[in-house]
């Protein structure tokens, strides 16, 4: 008779550095019966590539997830965050651990491109979209009866501190209780928990100031009592992350410097300028430390080449072939790929005037803005009281069931107050991210993101020998 599998949890500790876990003897522990490990990214080392790696096993040129987001050539619109599984190709991890096990039981709890996956129980953020313009904080639940009962449990999922100026321990507290909650009840086998609270103060003051390890000791007690059920169940434990963050001071303008040499064009509407990804010779998509440079003539490809190389903070210029040497070589894939210099990072903004920029740009708006956002961490720096007064009155009016703006977000003020970045592949293996696991089985020297999967498959079973030892 075949044995059970052994039960596993995946915790997904965003930003996790050897450096940082220093200052977590709780989360550290997890090694005393195991083995620790440093882990190498995939380029981009951004949330969504690097998560479709570790589950699939594959470079983003096999599963597609070249970014955070991407342009949607054939919809002709930039779109990040998106959720549905069905974006990311590959072999998932659960599939392989179906075919060994059948029957193998799955929660997700907030990795990424959760909706629509083959998994038992997923919960990811999901907030209510009102027909006036509205947005409260809530989650998706598949069954849709989880969402009752967790919400019952540890109430509404807190949105508000999962992204933006009041981002925090409260949602990473939800989402660890809520594994708890789901490991008690409904006993996966291989329970995923993505825990983003080092995300946050680590990109708005840098990783080595002492809001860093204040931080990591805060996230360490909540990491706590999940670490225990976990063994008290017996539970196989691997903690890991996607990335380290490493210190940023400059944003870089890439889509600035195309508007100035007339390849990226903007239309007007309300006095307000939008890119216009249909009619540019080139625009960026800008993720982190790695920009998605497009550029739909070929003819135009050398002289964007030549601009981006020559712009200040830019370290690399991929083309096709260095793409293709970074298993970056994807259709989605901008023609140019960017990587930034090591302090520095780049900003999607492409209006010359602020007072032409997008409402949206002063807004936590991370669906709308053509590129990601750091600022949103922020109040606006040059003026935070102010800043701070127009989301109380935003927050009254919502409360009234009045429609608002919630105003708060800086533009260039808030991209220079940035101080901790990520994306491009770490120089060292103390600023990288970080493999711990509680099974002696499988301790290597050193991982590549390419090479967990197979990892977590081995540790499904007892009687299966590790692979890669």
């Amino acid at each position: 008779m075949t044995p059970p599998p052994t039960p596993l949890v995946v915790l997904d500790i965003v930003g996790l550095t050897p450096r940082l876990l220093r200052h977590m003897p709780r989360l550290a522990a997890v090694a005393d019966t195991g083995w620790q490990a440093p882990l190498t990214p995939v380029l981009p080392a951004v949330t969504c590539s690097v998560q479709a790696t570790l589950l699939t096993g594959a470079p983003p040129r096999e599963h597609g997830i070249v970014g955070n987001g991407w342009y949607f050539r054939d919809l002709g619109e930039v779109l990040l965050w998106r959720q549905h599984n069905g974006l990311m190709g590959g072999d998932k991890l659960w599939d392989a651990a179906r075919r060994l096990h059948p029957g193998y039981t799955v929660a997700n709890i907030c990795w990424w491109y959760a909706m629509g996956a083959d998994t038992d129980w997923t919960v990811t953020p999901r907030p209510v979209y009102h027909a006036d313009g509205r947005k409260e904080p809530d989650c998706y639940t598949d069954p849709p009866e989880l969402h009752d009962e967790l919400t019952a449990a540890l109430g509404t999922f807190p949105l508000f501190s999962y992204w933006g100026p009041g981002a925090g321990l409260p949602s990473s507290a939800w989402i660890c209780a809520a594994a708890q909650q789901i490991m008690a009840r409904h006993d996966p086998d291989l329970t995923l928990v993505y825990v983003p609270h080092l995300d946050y103060d680590l990109q708005r003051f840098g990783p080595s100031g002492p809001q860093a390890a204040a931080a990591a000791a805060e996230l360490d007690a909540v990491l706590g009592p999940l670490l225990d059920q976990a063994r008290d169940r017996g539970a196989t434990v691997v903690a890991l992350s996607e990335y380290g963050i490493t210190e940023a001071s400059r944003p870089v303008d890439v889509n600035r410097l195309l508007r100035r040499e007339n390849l990226l064009r903007v239309h007007t509407q309300a006095g307000m300028e939008y890119l216009d990804p249909w009619t540019s010779r080139a625009f960026a998509v800008a993720d982190h430390q790695i920009a998605h440079v497009y550029v739909p003539d070929p003819a135009d490809l050398p002289l964007v080449r030549k601009l981006c190389a020559e712009l200040p903070g830019v370290a690399e210029v991929l083309g096709e072939p260095e793409k293709a040497a970074y298993g970056l070589d994807h259709p989605r894939a901008g023609d140019l790929v960017l990587v930034a210099e090591a302090d520095a990072w780049f900003t999607y903004y492409y209006w010359l005037d602020d007072a032409r920029a997008p409402d949206f740009a002063r807004l936590v708006e991370i669906h709308r803005k053509p590129g990601y956002d750091p600022a949103e961490l922020f109040f606006d720096p040059s003026a935070p009281a102010a800043a701070k007064r127009r989301a109380g009155v935003a927050l009254a009016r919502k409360k009234l069931g009045m429609r608002y703006l919630m105003t708060a977000i800086g533009l260039d003020a808030g991209a220079a107050a940035v101080r901790g970045t990520h994306g491009r592949l770490p120089a060292s293996p103390q600023d990288g991210p970080v493999l711990l696991c509680s099974d002696p089985r499988g301790a290597r020297p050193h991982y590549e993101a390419t090479e967990v999967k197979s990892l977590l498959l081995s540790l499904t079973s007892a009687q299966l020998p590790a692979p890669l030892e």
